[in-house]
């Protein structure tokens, strides 16, 4: 025993073990070799917060403090079970939206002699399954505090360095977008006693293991972290967990901290009972080339006459001062705990340990971060608005697939000759005509209604074929969207004067709101439903759940093959009670499949159709078309996002309100809109308007490496006037030519055409919301057939034809007609 040495042997028995235990890390080896995950930060730490996930979010807190925070941390428990890796993507989903790095802490739930290295594996799998789905990289911590007696793998060194040895392996073997992380806490106090947590240790304290100066006890002369060191080839980056409670024990009154307070325990001369001079704990693990995390916060008990802000404020000024920032330019990471929480180490006294909880606090905290700290995204913010503008698909991905241009030039002159040809065939057959008897539905409209479904039938459908080759080229610059659009507001400025004059404009109005309300559930039914269709064992819904970017978006080709979720907030609806945030989302349809996205566009247009009704009765259509070209003109301008909801990233309002508002218009007037343009001048007018416009383009095709008039080359006009997603001139030409020439081509051949094709197209057009609702759960269940080839023509042929076929039999059995809208 030491207490029979000499006192002068015993002095330098210490000294030399104490000297041992510094170069501990070295005699582990060379320094490991980090990931690399981390990048060097800018303007000081990256900072981020530690929140309460059950009360709290990312993007709460980062509007409580007024900048985005660089790293959000979360513990989970280990190994992973179902809940914990459904809670580990919630929290990585939001650490994602803000191109945060993720502080993720593995808090073993089982003895660490019962972990496995299949356990360490799982992790891995599923941290790189988010990296690439997410870009979201990690800073993982083993088992945090493991020299604490308040956790349950405290004070066990040996199962703890060879628990966090497999660990470190494990996970490597499945990803390199993690840093792994050895955090002990603070060593004052050591070898501690029941403190905050008030958890007691899985096993007996390993004295043998601990007792670092040989002197057959545990005292605060030994060495708080050495015998935790797993070794340096396991470890990418240290920490210290350090909160500062106050100054005396018990804690529990509140207290402003000193000047150099900080700077003391990184010196590792704060707290110390003895004078014994302990080599920082900065200069053992960090200095030899490993970055440094410090998990801190000042505590507040609302005790005393301090006031709250003095306290924190003079804890978070040192934490982020210049001259700490220049003494341990290691140190690039400090996560702040944003909780309000009983503590043991304060008698159990609620305290709060929060830094945005009032302006007051958010404000000056702010003002820090924003000199001495680094903020905002360091990865790739992959949020819930970014996942739905992901499906905004509107560019070419690659020059060597052709000319985009060229073929919207070829549908223009094709679109030109069947007008020209309609003409000649009114002339030659005039028996063929339609016999427009005056009635309420067109079927016209409802031909072209029919025929639009078919190609959003197909074209969500995603599978090869002669269906797939037609739908996605057929029609030119525009896709079978902006005609929905277009002939919805027809149909209802046809229909509603109709219930005016049958009614009266109250209960028209009544009726337009009360389907309104009816199309609003029937969205929200339809996203909760795909979603739960996707949990039943045996069938995925990631199809329409997920968006696989093809570089055509408007992210361009450097976010192809990302993969996001479109449903980043719903699992969280499944907690109670649900966080409102969520519930929100749900409630404004900002998620859902990209396949009905489109549907909240039409909730809101339909809305205001009573009220814009109300001016074209009294014919100020002129004032309904300023209103509409001036909000175009707006989101031209300014690329405005008017709501939150998934549609408004694919479909803006303020762009596609115009179609439907026009349409609104053109059937509101449809007979003398008519009869204006099939009159001898009209019919001329057009033709001119028709021809000239293929001619234009024809030439500009001819002439590329020329100006057309000196004005225009043809290379700008596809990406400065056609592009999709804010309905650019070209486009809105494009519409309004299909619309023309279509109904002058089912004018003259109506007879014929309807003979062919009418039994199938009128249906399934009568019913085309009902199509487009009830075609969501068809893309679902193609994507759920065993062996099916995508790239197969003629399994895509025999797919879209059993499919396209159950549609219209469902549409003609009426099936669910009064459940659903139509």
């Amino acid at each position: 025993m030491d207490g029979d040495l000499p006192e002068e042997r015993v002095i330098l028995r210490r000294l030399l073990l104490t000297a041992l235990v510094g170069l501990l890390p070295l005699l582990g080896g060379a320094p490991a070799q980090a990931a690399d995950v981390v990048p060097t930060p800018t303007d000081g730490p990256y900072v981020g917060p530690m929140l309460d996930w059950t009360r709290d979010s990312a993007d709460d807190y980062a509007d409580r403090l007024g900048v985005s925070p660089s790293v959000y941390a979360q513990k989970v428990r280990y190994p992973l079970d179902r809940d914990d890796r459904l809670f580990l993507r919630q929290f990585v989903q939001q650490t994602a939206a803000h191109g945060a790095i993720a502080q993720l802490t593995l808090e073993p739930r089982v003895p660490l002699d019962q972990l496995t290295a299949a356990d360490a594996r799982a992790v891995g799998e599923q941290l790189q399954t988010l990296h690439e789905q997410l870009d979201t990289d990690f800073v993982v911590r083993f088992a945090p505090e493991m020299n604490g007696t308040w956790t349950a793998w405290g004070q066990q060194p040996e199962a703890y360095k060879a628990a966090f040895r497999e660990a470190a392996r494990g996970i490597a073997s499945r990803t390199d977008a993690v840093e792994m992380a050895w955090v002990p806490v603070y060593g004052a106090g050591y070898p501690f006693g029941r403190a905050y947590g008030s958890i007691p240790g899985s096993a007996p304290r390993p004295v043998g293991q601990l007792d670092t100066d040989d002197d057959g006890r545990v005292t605060e002369a030994d060495d708080p972290y050495g015998p935790y060191w797993p070794g340096a080839d396991v470890v990418d980056r240290v920490g210290l967990v350090m909160f500062r409670f106050g100054r005396a024990q018990p804690f529990g009154t509140d207290s402003v901290p000193a000047p150099d307070e900080l700077v003391a325990r990184l010196q590792e001369r704060y707290g110390y009972d003895d004078d014994t001079r302990r080599r920082p704990f900065y200069d053992r693990f960090a200095r030899d080339g490993r970055s440094m995390s410090l998990e801190t916060a000042a505590a507040w008990y609302d005790r005393g006459d301090v006031d709250e802000l003095a306290v924190k404020s003079a804890w978070w000024d040192q934490v982020f001062s210049p001259a700490v920032r220049s003494a341990y330019p290691r140190l690039d990471l400090v996560t702040w705990l944003e909780q309000r929480r009983r503590e043991d180490e304060a008698d159990g006294r609620e305290t709060d340990w929060r830094v945005t909880s009032r302006p007051e606090l958010a404000r000056p905290f702010e003002a820090v971060l924003r000199t001495g700290a680094t903020t905002g995204a360091v990865t790739r913010v992959v949020d819930q608005d970014v996942a739905n503008e992901s499906t905004a698909e509107y560019r070419q991905a690659d020059p060597a697939d052709g000319d985009p241009m060229a073929w919207i030039v070829g549908c223009v002159v094709l679109a030109a000759l069947l007008f020209v040809g309609s003409g000649l065939v009114r002339r030659v057959a005039p028996s063929w005509r339609y016999p427009d008897d005056g009635g309420l539905r067109d079927g016209r409209v409802d031909f072209l209604r029919g025929w639009v479904m078919v190609t959003v039938v197909v074209v969500h459908t995603e599978l090869a074929g002669p269906y797939s080759f037609l739908s996605r080229n057929a029609i030119g610059a525009i896709t079978g969207a902006e005609m929905f659009v277009l002939l919805s507001g027809l149909v209802l400025g046809m229909v509603y004067p109709r219930a005016v004059e049958r009614v009266g404009e109250r209960a028209a109005s009544a009726a337009a709101w009360a389907r309104v309300r009816k199309q609003y559930l029937t969205a929200l039914g339809v996203v909760v439903l795909v979603y739960l269709i996707g949990l039943v064992p045996g069938i995925s819904a990631t199809v329409v759940t997920t968006f696989t970017d093809r570089g055509t978006g408007t992210g361009g080709g450097a976010a192809a093959g990302q993969v996001y979720d479109l449903y980043a907030n719903f699992p969280q609806l499944l907690a109670y009670p649900p966080p409102w945030y969520a519930v929100r989302g749900l409630l404004l349809l900002e998620m859902g499949p990209w396949v009905f996205n489109i549907m909240g566009l039409f909730v809101v247009l339909s809305a205001l159709v009573p009220a814009l009704m109300w001016l074209l009765r009294r014919r100020l259509w002129w004032l309904v078309l300023v209103i509409s070209w001036t909000l175009y003109g707006i989101e031209a301008v300014t690329k405005a996002s008017v709501l939150p909801s998934q549609f408004d990233a694919v479909f803006p309002l303020l762009s596609w309100q115009l179609p439907f508002l026009h349409g609104l218009v053109i059937g509101y007037y449809r007979r003398p809109i008519t009869r204006a343009l099939t009159s001898r001048r009209g019919v001329a007018v057009v033709t001119t308007l028709v021809v000239g416009y293929a001619v234009v383009l024809t030439t500009l095709w001819a002439t590329q490496g020329a100006p057309f008039l000196g004005i225009v080359r043809y290379d700008w006009l596809y990406e400065n006037l056609y592009q999709r997603i804010y309905l650019q001139p070209g486009r809105l030409i494009d519409l309004l030519l299909v619309l023309v020439v279509a109904y002058a081509l089912l004018t003259a051949a109506w007879k014929p055409l309807n003979r062919v094709f009418g039994w199938f197209y009128m249906p399934i057009g009568a019913a085309s919301l009902y199509v487009f609702i009830v075609h969501v759960f068809f893309v679902v269940a193609v994507a759920n057939i065993p062996g099916l080839d995508r790239t197969s023509p003629w399994q895509g042929a025999v797919v879209h034809t059993v499919e396209l076929g159950l549609i219209w039999l469902m549409v003609r059995r009426r099936f669910l007609f009064k459940v659903i809208p139509t």
